[in-house]
């Protein structure tokens, strides 16, 4: 896998291990071979996340992590399975970018009493999902999306990130 990491925030020393585990976790169960898969992730602030969040959701506020896939591979109809990447010319499958940062991670697991490595983990895996064509928007996609971080995260040896309990 080529794995594209730009820590702007020294603060995020865990995120190249927890990157490489929950990428790799997340290819295998979409059965896509990570030695063509490309992807870049930028850890970072909330000042730079709410900076991206402006520019590109025109929301101007720091979220947890953002992604902005290669290309759209979203499916048409609801709970429907997207599109599987292709490669391009050179034999690579360019997934596309995320951004995830330190601070909202943070809060989020103190604030749900989770160890920040599985917080981390799971936005990671739900990043690249989105970047794989999966959404939470519609109930059905939801539903999917989901069904699918807990199976991941699951074989990572990770609870439920949706149970409330």
């Amino acid at each position: 896998m080529t794995l594209d990491l730009t820590l702007e925030d020294s603060r995020w020393t865990i995120l190249p291990p927890l990157a490489d585990r929950a990428i790799s976790a997340t290819l295998a169960q979409m059965g896509l071979d990570p030695e063509i898969c490309e992807i870049s992730l930028l850890g970072c602030d909330d000042d730079r996340i709410a900076a991206l969040n402006a520019e590109f959701r025109d929301k101007p506020a720091p979220t947890n992590v953002l992604s902005w896939p290669a290309e759209d591979l979203a499916a048409e109809e609801p709970g429907g399975e997207p599109l599987a990447p292709e490669a391009d010319f050179t034999g690579a499958i360019p997934l596309g970018d995320i951004a995830i940062a330190f601070d909202t991670c943070q809060r989020e697991a103190e604030a749900a009493g989770k160890p920040m490595d599985d917080h981390v983990t799971h936005l990671i895996v739900h990043g690249l999902l989105h970047l794989l064509g999966y959404d939470h928007i519609r109930d059905e996609d939801a539903t999917l999306m989901e069904g699918l971080e807990r199976r991941i995260l699951g074989n990572l040896g990770l609870d439920d990130p949706y149970n409330m309990e």
